[in-house]
């Protein structure tokens, strides 16, 4: 039987043991139309060599809360029978998130993760609907979530749910050349 239940934050330790690595096995090619005057274009593509990416090895959720103020933040974990199988961090109310964008009517879906074993079964999902109550219960109208053009599957997980496909950033990561940024956004006032 699977629960969801809200955390404190003191449990980010226990929330970053659920694995959030996958296997990248296609892309989303991203061009730049007539220079960016024509739009952009996503072009999905298998990868020659699928490469394992693993975003705890970039930074572990349990250093979060030395780098942002946390304090309004959410946790919701994902349980089965007790144990954790997954869970959603919410970032909100906080000036020193840029992702939020000094907004009060926005929070960000930060991580979700859930058991490879796990994967596939409806828990994301449900983690889903519940970070979007989370965030209309503080008074959100919208709800960011940011992935990259190597993660397809999350884009199509995103994209099942409502959003909307709001910004593309080749440049965000200086250090990945390869991966660009995506942003969606989620109305929470709309209908799905």
């Amino acid at each position: 039987m699977i629960t969801l239940h809200e955390e404190p934050l003191s449990m980010l330790v226990e929330h970053g043991s659920v694995p959030i690595r996958f296997a990248v096995r296609r892309v989303l090619e991203v061009c730049a139309v007539d220079g960016g005057f024509g739009g952009m274009t996503l072009t999905e593509r298998a990868v020659d060599e699928p490469w394992i990416k693993d975003y705890n090895e970039i930074e572990r959720p349990e250093r979060w809360a030395a780098r942002f103020n946390v304090s309004r933040w959410g946790l919701i974990a994902a349980r089965d029978d007790g144990a954790r199988i997954g869970g959603a961090v919410i970032a909100f109310g906080a000036d020193d998130v840029m992702m939020l964008e000094g907004r009060t009517d926005l929070a960000v879906l930060w991580d979700l993760r859930v058991a490879p074993e796990h994967r596939g079964r409806g828990v994301g999902g449900l983690l889903f609907r519940a970070v979007e109550r989370w965030a209309a219960e503080r008074g959100c109208r919208w709800l960011k979530v940011e992935t990259q053009n190597i993660n397809v599957d999350a884009c199509r997980f995103y994209a099942r749910r409502g959003c909307t496909l709001g910004g593309i950033n080749r440049f965000a990561y200086p250090d990945l050349p390869d991966e660009a940024q995506l942003l969606w956004y989620r109305d929470l006032h709309a209908e799905r």
